[in-house]
């Protein structure tokens, strides 16, 4: 309570917070999210991880930056999949059942699980090549009577 009345009073003392023993980073900026290939498989999924959702790291596929969300380390064989070219990494990814495949430095394996496009789309990773094709919604009779009671 004596606090409360100093500080509505005017009376509090400021005591400035040194800035030594600081663990406040500040925000992430989108520009410095860039992933760096040249580095172990832990170390890409850590930099995935820890910028997943804001800024989200991202790299260039084709023109395009396109930003990696929901990774984890695989321990397993290489899986059978569609290979994609990424910019600056030393192996192409590989488009999986299970999302895109992209390689460490160390030959190890980090699976991510969504991508988003530069237009705000995101989509599972394991759609990539097929992010294009759209499907039209069939309605059943009952589904579009409800449809004409709803408008």
């Amino acid at each position: 309570v004596e606090a409360v009345h100093l500080i509505a009073d005017g009376k509090a003392p400021r005591i400035p917070q040194p800035k030594e023993g600081a663990t406040y980073e500040g925000i992430q900026k989108k520009e410095n999210a860039e992933i760096s290939w040249d580095q172990p498989a832990t170390a890409l999924h850590n930099w995935i991880r820890g910028h997943d959702k804001v800024p989200g790291a991202w790299a260039k596929i084709g023109d395009q930056v396109v930003t990696f969300y929901g990774s984890s380390l695989v321990d397993a064989s290489v899986p059978a999949g569609q290979e994609l070219a990424i910019k600056g990494a030393s192996r192409p990814g590989l488009v999986t059942k299970n999302g895109l495949v992209i390689f460490g430095n160390d030959g190890k394996m980090v699976l991510v699980r969504n991508l988003q496009f530069e237009d705000g789309k995101m989509i599972p990773a394991s759609k990539y090549f097929s992010a294009d094709e759209t499907t039209a919604l069939e309605l059943t009779e009952e589904e579009k009577k409800m449809a004409e009671d709803i408008r």
